[in-house]
Order: structure tokens, then sequence, then C-alpha cells
């Protein structure tokens, strides 16, 4: 009776072996057998995560890419680890949305840079527009100031220095044009362009409305701005072997010719 107690337990011992041996292995364990979900937004993101993913196939990462069409959605996808990682934002943008939040994500490394670009359907030089035209711009705190600040750099307007990336319309101290901001959802931008005299458009959506940032703005930010795009996870995971080896690929020589060829300008490195 006592062998026979003592197989069984044994049995049972080396059957929960086996089912722990089975894992399909996730981003808690060893990049090897790991599968990764990044959401992202479509143009370039996603684009650039296609790049990569048979490069990360070689290491034994399974690469899932989420598109997501609404950028506001994809921080609280991650902190609710719906996603492993996210790549959309720029560093000033995570910075505001941790203090908001009470979120500790945090990037891991720096991919391109998106030149924010002013765009108008009816002039062709922003000196053209008229007294009293209506400018639209993004409406998050971020993505608002940062356009504000491109029209600064091109000269129309000048605003408070104190306000920083915080700026609104409120915070314009000099605007000889009479320019009235509209402030309004970053994906709307581009429809928004036959109803406005200017909108002043991120690069993705740009680029999902078949809009050129180089040949169609008619004043494109700096390129050596500091708003470099990222990749961003909770902080736990940032040392998770997975990720080092997405934040490898994404930094590669691949990628960078991929960028150079494909936005030309649009897009360029930021490593």
């Amino acid at each position: 009776m006592k062998k026979r107690v003592l197989s069984l337990i044994c049995c049972f011992a080396l059957l929960i072996g086996l089912v722990a041996g089975c894992g399909n292995g996730d981003t808690n364990g060893d990049a090897e057998s790991a599968k990764l979900v990044v959401g992202a937004t479509a143009q370039p993101h996603a684009e650039i995560l296609e790049v990569v993913k048979p490069m990360l196939e070689e290491e034994g990462i399974d690469l899932e890419i989420k598109e997501f069409t609404d950028y506001i959605l994809l921080n609280p996808a991650l902190n609710d680890g719906e996603i492993d990682a996210n790549f959309f934002q720029h560093i000033p943008y995570l910075d505001e949305y941790n203090e908001k939040n009470d979120t500790d994500l945090v990037w891991t490394v720096k991919v391109h840079n998106e030149p924010m670009g002013v765009y108008s359907s009816e002039y062709e030089k922003l000196e053209d527009l008229p007294d009293g035209a209506t400018v639209g711009i993004p409406n998050d705190t971020t993505n608002g100031g940062r356009a504000l600040m491109v029209l600064q750099t091109a000269g129309i307007i000048k605003v408070d220095e104190e306000a920083g990336l915080a700026a609104t319309d409120k915070d314009i101290v000099e605007n000889p044009k009479n320019l009235k901001i509209q402030m309004m959802d970053a994906a709307m931008l581009p429809r928004s362009l036959e109803d406005l005299d200017a909108c002043v458009i991120n690069s993705n959506y740009a680029l999902e409305a078949d809009l050129n940032p180089v040949t169609d703005s008619i004043f494109m930010e700096p390129k050596d701005s500091p708003f470099a795009n990222v990749l961003v996870v909770q902080a736990e995971k940032k040392d998770n072997e997975a990720i080092k080896k997405l934040g490898e690929a994404l930094q590669s020589s691949e990628v960078k010719e991929f960028l150079e060829k494909t936005y030309q300008g649009s897009c360029v490195p930021a490593f």
C-alpha cells in the first residue's frame, strides 16, 4: 500500500513538472520562445515593426503587432497589461501622461523623429495666410504646445516662454495675423484641411492621409527637434530580454535604411 501511494505521489510530481515545462514563453522569461504584443499606430510605427518582425523571429521571439487608430488608448492599454509595449509617442508626451495619471511607464530606446508640419489646401506659404485665419492644432497638451512652437519657429506667432509644451492659445503673446487657433483630435486634422485655413499635423497622421511632410507641408519643424519617438514598457519589464532584443532591432542598420529610403525626410533616424 505504501509503495502504491509513493508511486502515485511520484507520478503526480512528474505530471506537474511536465505541465510547467510546456509553457509557450512570455516576456517575463528569456528572449527564447517569447511572445511580444506591441501596440502601435499604423504609420510609420507599425510599418517599422514589420521590418523588425523577421529579425526577432530569428531570435525566437514572436512579435504580434496590434494597431490602434486612436493613440490616446495606447498608454492605458500598456498600463493595464493588455500589451507588452507600445510604439507611438515622444518623451514629452510620455512624461506628461505619467504625471497626469500617476503611472510608471518608461522608454527604452529612441527610434526616429517625425517632424511636425503645417499644411493648407488653399495657401502655398505661411505668409499667405489671411488676417484672422483659423489654424487647427492637436488638442492633447504636449502636441498642442509643440504645434504652437512650430508656428513660432515659422515666425507667425510668439508664445510665452514660461508656458513651454503646456502652451495653449492663451499663451500667445504676439499674433500679428490674429490667427484663430482651433484645437481638435490629432487624427481629425488631415480631414479638416478643407474647412480650416491651415493645420499643424503630426507626421504619422499626415502619412496616413497620403500627405508627404517634405513636399506637401508649407512649413516643417526642424529635423533635429527633441521629440524622438520611443519604445515604451512598464517599468518592471524594462530589462526583459525580449524587450532588449526588440530595442536592438529597432536601432538596427536595417531600420535606419528603411526610414531613410521609405520616408525620405518625413521620418528621420534618432539613433
